[in-house]
Formats: structure tokens, sequence, C-alpha cells
């Protein structure tokens, strides 16, 4: 049964997964569309999560993707979680209001299934504790590229340890969160 752990900022979540084991090996269920209506519903949160994409990325150690998001009208909220690896996941509030700049962050680690919920209006962003780390990303729109958005990993106070990142163009070019107008 999936367990609510704890909020991490308003809306987003961690929660824990069951993990069975056995002798033919791990399985893992890592969305049941009642569970989550029901877990939410319990705690006044946002719901339903209706998917309508899922991809994954395979990073190296020490990449960090992000801090990604998409803008209203396709603003969309997520599910992610680790398969193959570890990562640091990190989020942003940019949610107008008090809370603007707030971040937080918890390790993804594939021996110990956990995921992440991400509210519509929050960034994310990840740093790869391990080569070859696998994150799963079920979202609530499609990717539309005129409308996909970000900030710099390094502009809202979360030191995120380590080696030197390493990070593509699109991600050394986005806006300091200074610098962003949210439309949240």
């Amino acid at each position: 049964m999936m367990q609510f752990v704890r909020e991490l900022l308003p809306g987003a979540w961690l929660v824990r997964l069951d993990r069975f084991e056995d002798a033919r090996g791990v399985f893992v269920k890592t969305y049941a569309r009642s569970a989550f209506e029901s877990l939410l519903a319990a705690r006044g949160a946002q719901g339903p999560f209706d998917m309508m994409e899922e991809f994954y990325s395979v990073s190296h150690k020490n990449v960090v993707r992000g801090m990604h998001f998409q803008v209203p009208p396709h603003d969309q909220a997520k599910i992610v979680y680790c398969v193959a690896g570890a990562v640091r996941d990190v989020l942003v509030d940019l949610r107008k209001g008090p809370g603007f700049g707030r971040h937080a962050s918890v390790v993804l680690d594939a021996g110990d299934p956990q995921l992440l919920l991400i509210p519509k209006g929050v960034g994310h962003g990840f740093m790869s504790l391990a080569d070859a780390s696998v994150l799963v990303y079920k979202t609530s729109t499609e990717h539309a590229p005129s409308h996909d958005a970000g900030i710099r990993y390094d502009s809202f106070g979360f030191d995120w340890g380590g080696a030197a990142p390493i990070l593509s163009e699109r991600d050394r070019n986005h806006p300091r969160l200074a610098d962003y107008v949210s439309p949240f």
C-alpha cells in the first residue's frame, strides 16, 4: 500500500511504495489512481492525477537536470521515481505568495522505492548520484515546447554539494530565480 510520508512543499508529497521481493526478483507498483485519489482527498490536496505522458532519463554521475516546468496553459503536475541508481531530487516553489522560492530535496534511490508527487507551479530538477541513474516521469500534460521553461539550478539557494555538475547548454542558460516573473 502506498503511504504519503511527508509534504515537502505545499502539495508536493514524498510517497513510499511497497516493494515485494522473492526468488524471482522485485515487484513495485508505482501508480494506482484510486490510491492516489484516496490519499489526496484525506489530506485535502489536489487530485486526481491524470497521466498524459510518461518518459525517462538516464544520467551519468554528477549530471544536473533542471530546474524544469511548463507554464500555463500547459503547466503540469508530475510523478517522478528512480528505477536504477540514485538521484538527489530538488523542488522549488514558483507559485506567487509567501512560499515563492522555497525549496526542498530528497534522495530517490532505486533500492528504496519512493516517488514524488509534484504539483503544478513547482520547478523540478535532480543531480544523479550514480552512473546510469534512471528517473521515470509521469506528467499530467504532454510536453509543449512553446511552454517549456526553467530556472537556473544554482539561483535559489540550494546547496547541490559534490563535484562540478554536468549541465546541458539549455540548463546553463535558464534565467535566475530573481529574474523570473512567475505565471503561477
